[in-house]
């Protein structure tokens, strides 16, 4: 199994550079993982899918601006990506422009940043204030750190708000579980009215799932790690449904990694839902075709890039013939790939 198994072409026109107006009126290709079948529609259609009873889980990590523009004591520019937390103030960060042994300081702002190790593509910097002051500050002085295929000069306003789901809460991700974009508080409502039970997990989204595999090998890949929480009840529900035949959707990639971690990790069975209040911890679970799920019944996502993990994991539940026809059909019919995309449902 090599990179150029999951790769497919696609016209960067193609590439969404602004969400639509609508949250819910993206387009959606429903694709049968049994069949291959596949049927164009928009996103709120999802309702149509949906059986009263069955469990919708999303990721309810809320993206923070973790993009930082400061300047170094000599004057020049210098770009901070804050990737995951370590410990109070002291933080892993993609750098531009920055080297160990430097001060970083920030336009309008009391933050400075000390750079004071190296790692191979990235760096650990310690900030000079507590957690919740930092996080006033970099709310002020920060940008949402809008994907490396969205190529404009600046921001718009409306970013901040749009690269957010509606239901997002828990504070940690540098970027967005995306196929939760697409939903509404009125189409969330509808959902709830038909009988379906939405159910929250937390998966903090790192900046390595922007990073590109760089072995031709799929399998000598190294994951990166992210944080996880789920609540004990959730994991209760989630397995009396199992048990009683209904499905289990999950709301994007990230949904997906938390639910099979959980479910390859935990013989839930044996330990007779003997469990903490909340399951914690750390994952790099890979997900590539030959993968056995174990919860997730279907999948709802976006679009993802050629020769990208995210691809794989898709390509595990459906299948990766059907896949690549089902992208390369998105492709002939114009959808809007990635972030800010258009939608699948793997049903």
């Amino acid at each position: 199994m090599t990179l150029d198994d999951f790769d497919y072409d696609l016209p960067p026109n193609l590439i969404a550079q602004y969400p639509v107006e609508q949250r819910d009126r993206s387009r959606l290709l429903v694709l049968n993982r049994k069949t291959g079948s596949t049927e164009d529609r928009i996103f709120s259609d999802i309702l149509n899918y949906l059986k009263p009873g069955d469990l919708l889980v999303v990721n309810n990590s809320k993206v923070f601006p973790a993009r930082l523009i400061g300047f170094k004591s000599t004057g020049g520019e210098a770009e901070i990506f804050l990737n995951h937390e370590i410990k109070p103030g002291e933080w892993e960060v993609l750098g531009r422009r920055v080297k160990v042994g430097q001060t970083i300081y920030f336009k309008n702002s009391v933050l400075e940043a000390a750079i004071i190790e190296k790692r191979d593509e990235s760096y650990i910097v310690k900030f000079n204030l507590p957690s919740e002051q930092f996080f006033a500050e970099i709310e002020k002085i920060g940008l949402t750190p809008l994907p490396p295929y969205i190529k404009r000069e600046n921001q718009v306003r409306s970013d901040k708000n749009r690269y957010q789901t509606v239901y997002a809460k828990d504070r940690g991700s540098a970027a967005a579980p995306t196929a939760g974009l697409h939903f509404t508080p009125e189409l969330l409502a509808k959902v709830r009215q038909k009988g379906i039970v939405i159910l929250e997990v937390t998966l903090h989204v790192g900046l390595g799932t922007f990073a590109p595999i760089k072995v031709e090998d799929v399998l000598a890949h190294t994951m990166h790690s992210e944080y996880y929480r789920v609540k004990k009840e959730i994991v209760v529900e989630i397995l009396k449904a199992k048990k009683e035949g209904r499905k289990v959707f999950a709301v994007g990639t990230t949904t997906t990694r938390v639910l099979e971690h959980l479910f390859k990790t935990f013989d839930f069975e044996s330990m007779d839902l003997i469990l903490p209040g909340e399951i914690a911890g750390w994952t790099n679970i890979f997900i590539y075709p030959g993968f056995k799920f174990r919860c997730v019944d279907a999948i709802i996502t976006n679009f993802h890039l050629p020769k990208s993990t995210l691809l794989m994991l898709v390509s595990a539940f459906a299948g990766q013939e059907n896949v690549l026809n089902a992208y390369h059909q998105a492709v002939s019919k114009r959808y809007r790939f990635f972030s800010y995309g258009d939608a699948m449902l793997i049903v």
